[in-house]
């Protein structure tokens, strides 16, 4: 090659240059009184790039609830109008009580390169699973089924009688451990929340999510 030629020849970068990571779902279940919301209110603060999903239930809000916050909350009708009209993500009815994922903020968010967190039921967790085979999905694992219950009673926003039902539910729901890509047994929460913003990184990291140019 002559000096004039080689001058000339320059080597391209490397493809990855310039790209930002696609965005993705990152699906959080486990039985109620797991520690989901506890261990996702520390991965949002952690990790700027995620945001919650906030659903929408027919459930009563609780006093320490706010509208929009935890859940938007909306009469039956109005959740059934909604699911009509294709607006949910996914939908479950789970202890008498409908919860939905807005299907409009999900897709605003992945098209920013976003990572959107779906804390959901188990139930939940299989439709997402269902309709996006591309979702990352984390099960959350209490110590065992004693600290579950205790858990539960320190909420202090269930009866007894909603706690055993809870309890009996979690039994079912532990069984689909096996369909998710990770666990977290959450019994020391500081471990546990390194192991969920760990799982972020990794997934983040991966050169099949690279897009384009922003």
């Amino acid at each position: 090659m002559s000096a004039a030629e080689s001058a000339s020849h320059v080597e391209p970068g490397p493809p990855a240059i310039g790209r930002r990571p696609r965005g993705f779902l990152l699906v959080v279940s486990g039985p109620s009184g797991a520690g989901k919301g506890t261990l996702v209110e520390r991965l949002l603060a952690a990790r700027p790039e995620c945001v919650l999903s906030v659903s929408t239930t027919t459930r009563s809000r609780r006093p320490h609830e706010s509208d929009g916050v935890q859940y938007h909350f909306v009469a039956r009708d109005e959740f059934e109008r909604r699911r009509a009209a294709g607006q949910f993500l996914e939908w479950a009815e789970v202890h008498g009580h409908l919860y939905g994922t807005p299907r409009r903020f999900v897709e605003d968010q992945l098209s920013e390169g976003r990572v959107v967190v779906l804390e959901v039921d188990v139930q939940g967790g299989a439709s997402v699973r269902r309709a996006h085979s591309n979702a990352v999905s984390v099960f959350i694992c209490p110590p065992s089924v004693d600290a579950l219950r205790e858990r539960l009673a320190q909420r202090g926003t269930d009866t007894a009688e909603a706690i055993e039902q809870r309890l009996s539910n979690a039994a079912g729901e532990l069984a689909q451990l096996p369909e998710y890509d990770y666990v977290i047994w959450n019994d020391d929460l500081e471990p546990a929340v390194a192991r969920l913003t760990a799982i972020v990184d990794a997934e983040r990291s991966r050169v099949g999510r690279l897009g384009s140019e922003p």
